[in-house]
């Protein structure tokens, strides 16, 4: 009895050593940056559904799908914390030009947010649409992240519940303090949103309605999110003429209200404040010595884009963009606009002054098609073609367009974009939507970060410049954005994760997108996975929409 049980036991092990390992999907023979800034080694990966299954030596093993990595980088999915894809996601959920440079998660909400949303904005945001139109199916930031999922998206979606977003829903567009019953209200949407899956509360300083909240507010409506371990993440009160002050506010919201803070887009803008940036450098760390958690993200290009009216004082912009376009009716407000374009103000921050000229300032779209002649040229270029001043141009054209007007303002320094880059406590967002090179799309020029603001980083200053090595350019675009935004079982190649993966050719990934020509898709990235869905092959999109909704740490999705 005991022998036949033996031999049983033994044949048993025998055929269990003979069958093959199977798993969904391989990928073998690439070179495994991990995601934790160390040195790569060669394994392969196995994944079975949405969760990284092993990594290791897999020869024995086999998937239903192979891929051959030889030559090629393996590391975790990249994390834009700017996206500005809120929209463009919902005219095309396939997210190309993030997806083709490795983007597995989109972090949207820049002190607006597309939620919540009371009667009123919800006209509003209806009304306003330009080239891509939608149905405002939704009244809360969870109800329209979960609608983005519903309809399908390649890419993984987040955002930050916006506290002017708050502040418009309860008291308008007035250059006012709310009432502290009206702060209970915001805190209370703050609360909503953040038990929804919000990231946390975001701020867009220097655009009203969001100008004209005092600190004393935002820490108040922090502190709500802080109690449900989100974080604070702001364009701050200025990047130019009082970018120290900003930091200062910034620092003092994150120890008030026991928040980690994240500066959007850091930079110093305009020629005359690029000297701050090193002083800037001191305030964060000097701040992370004494405990507080204070990080920031940035593009890797020298012009930023925004609208129009970030040329105009704030407060002629009191109670929103149709008191603005009412006041650029009357000849004396003109005037008065006019000059204060042309002035250096400590008060507000002035893009159009803070560019040096008209010749640095671009034009990206319009909603008008009588007005989309005018697209990819300057404001000097238009103010000459039509006769007119800059400025009288400016005005004329936002009258016309009844619109902001999308324009790029070139206000950065090379030397200072390497240094922040270097930097271990900046990670990478893109400030702009992704989006597919046809259709709509085509209707306005991008800036170029939308096509190619990470690999730029992986290309450009890691490969080529040597500004940092590979290993640590993976981390700042997985592990370290993962890490501040508190979501777990991302960011990081290991057993158990999620299945967010990119493969890539270091000696090739390449961005090809100009101000000229912006649309135009990154090369050198061949496969990307999300939740273990390939989305990404040999260079081309499968169509599939794997994404999901990825909840903020309070909610813990």
């Amino acid at each position: 009895m005991r022998k036949a049980i033996f031999i049983l036991s033994v044949s048993i092990i025998i055929i269990s050593c003979s069958q093959k390992q199977q798993y969904n999907t391989i990928i073998r023979n690439g070179l495994i940056y991990d995601g934790n800034g160390g040195e790569p080694f060669k394994a392969d990966i196995a994944i079975n559904a949405d969760t990284i299954a092993f990594i290791g030596d897999l020869k024995s093993a086999s998937a239903t799908n192979e891929v051959n990595a030889d030559s090629m980088a393996i590391a975790p999915g990249f994390v834009n914390m700017l996206s500005q894809s809120d929209v463009a996601l919902l005219q095309d959920g396939r997210s190309q030009s993030d997806i083709r440079q490795g983007v597995t998660l989109e972090v949207m909400g820049e002190g607006g947010s597309m939620g919540p949303l009371n009667p009123k904005m919800k006209d509003g945001m209806q009304r306003g649409q330009t080239d891509i139109k939608f149905d405002v199916a939704w009244n809360t930031l969870g109800e329209y992240l979960s609608y983005l999922e519903k309809r399908g998206v390649s890419c993984n979606v987040a955002s930050f519940v916006g506290a002017a977003q708050v502040r418009e829903y309860v008291v308008g567009e007035d250059n006012r303090a709310p009432t502290p019953v009206e702060l209970d209200s915001m805190k209370a949407l703050v609360r909503q949103a953040m038990q929804e899956g919000a990231m946390g509360v975001s701020t867009a300083l220097i655009y009203p309605p969001g100008y004209f909240a005092k600190t004393g507010e935002l820490i108040a409506l922090c502190k709500e999110a802080s109690k449900y371990n989100g974080i604070y993440i702001s364009h701050m009160r200025s990047e130019g003429n009082k970018l120290l002050e900003a930091v200062d506010e910034l620092i003092t919201i994150s120890k008030e209200a026991n928040i980690p803070a994240e500066i959007f887009h850091l930079k110093a803008a305009g020629k005359d404040n690029w000297y701050k940036m090193d002083s800037l450098i001191k305030k964060v760390e000097d701040a992370q010595k004494q405990g507080l958690k204070i990080t920031a993200d940035m593009y890797t290009y020298l012009a930023g884009a925004t609208g129009m009216t970030a040329a105009f004082p704030p407060t002629l912009q009191d109670g929103g963009f149709g008191k603005l376009w009412q006041r650029l009716h009357d000849p004396a407000i003109r005037k008065e606009m006019a000059k204060a374009m042309n002035t250096s103000s400590k008060d507000w921050e002035n893009l159009y002054y803070a560019a040096g000229s008209p010749d640095k300032v671009l034009i990206l779209g319009f909603k008008q098609d009588s007005l989309k002649k005018f697209t990819g040229k300057t404001l000097a270029e238009i103010a000459k073609i039509r006769g007119t001043s800059p400025e009288e141009t400016a005005m004329d054209l936002i009258v016309q367009d009844s619109t902001r007007i999308e324009v790029m303002y070139f206000l950065m320094n090379e030397d200072n974009v390497k240094k922040q880059i270097a930097l271990p406590w900046v990670s990478f967002g893109s400030d702009e939507a992704s989006y597919t090179n046809e259709g709509v799309f085509l209707k306005s020029n991008a800036h170029p970060r939308a096509y190619g603001n990470f690999v730029r980083v992986l290309g450009k200053y890691s490969r080529d410049e040597k500004v940092l090595s590979l290993q640590q350019a993976i981390y700042k675009l997985a592990k370290l954005p993962a890490t501040n935004l508190k979501i777990k079982k991302r960011g990081e190649l290991k057993v158990g994760n999620y299945a967010d993966v990119v493969v890539f050719n270091p000696a090739t990934v390449t961005d090809h997108a100009t101000y000229e020509k912006p649309h135009q898709y990154a090369t050198g990235v061949s496969d990307v996975f999300v939740n273990g869905v390939q989305v990404l092959k040999n260079g081309e999109h499968t169509n599939a929409k794997p994404g999901r909704f990825i909840k903020g740490p309070g909610v813990g999705g």
